[in-house]
């Protein structure tokens, strides 16, 4: 009944992956519900995808009654742990 994906799109898929990924989507798609979560906005799809139409037919399933839910910030896995960085640090600007 739910599929959760994390970090989607963390890295590029070649043409073979991005075709299986579509028949993912186009088999779940109105049977389930999807959890999804990317650092990469949909804008993106199309370049890591490396097929802009597959991109726009994943995310037209995906986006269709869906929720959007936006999250901007520093990273929450170091964000706890910058006592591991000294002060000059990139994690610390």
């Amino acid at each position: 009944d739910l599929v959760i994906m994390d970090d989607l799109m963390y890295m590029a898929m070649d043409h073979h992956e991005a075709n299986l990924f579509f028949h993912l989507i186009n088999h779940l798609y109105e049977r389930s519900s999807i959890i999804l979560t990317s650092n990469k906005g949909p804008e993106n799809w199309g370049e890591l995808l490396g097929d802009q139409g597959i991109a726009t037919a994943i995310l037209d399933r995906l986006l269709h009654r869906s929720e959007v839910i936006h999250l901007d910030g520093g990273s929450h896995r170091i964000k706890y742990r910058e006592t591991l960085f000294d002060e000059k640090s990139v994690q610390n600007k």
